[in-house]
């Protein structure tokens, strides 16, 4: 695979996306998200600003985000991550599947699942 495939620069544009809001860029958000976004996460918005605004108040605007694999092709990118709030030291395992069109992010879903105490996980979470 080259260094310039659709694959990879889908990788590149999340993961630059996502390390950017996890410092607290909400902005790098209005660059990567289509104006057309389409979420299908029950109880969030579709469209960018409505999702951006949903997100700035989100427990996950002020989370540590520790990316553990990534998945990309030519359409979607897959990031495996451990969220951890502020208020919860487990914190939270997340599966994000992003579809980007043209270089912009246009839908989003997501798996989150409460990280158990260790004991429950023997082979570990992540």
């Amino acid at each position: 695979m080259t260094n310039d495939t659709p694959a990879i620069r889908n990788k590149n544009l999340v993961l630059h996306a996502l390390a950017q809001f996890a410092e607290g860029n909400l902005e790098v958000l209005r660059a990567a998200l289509h104006e057309d976004f389409r979420e299908h996460s029950p109880g969030n918005p579709s469209g960018r600003d409505p999702f951006i605004e949903f997100v700035a108040g989100s427990p996950v605007a002020k989370a540590r985000i520790d990316v553990k694999r990534v998945i990309t092709d030519d359409e979607y990118a897959v990031v495996h991550y451990h969220m951890i709030p502020e208020d919860d030291p487990r914190g939270v395992a997340v599966v994000d599947v992003w579809r980007l069109v043209d270089g912009k992010i246009t839908e989003h879903w997501d798996v989150l699942q409460p990280v158990p105490d260790p004991d429950l996980i023997p082979h570990g979470m992540f």
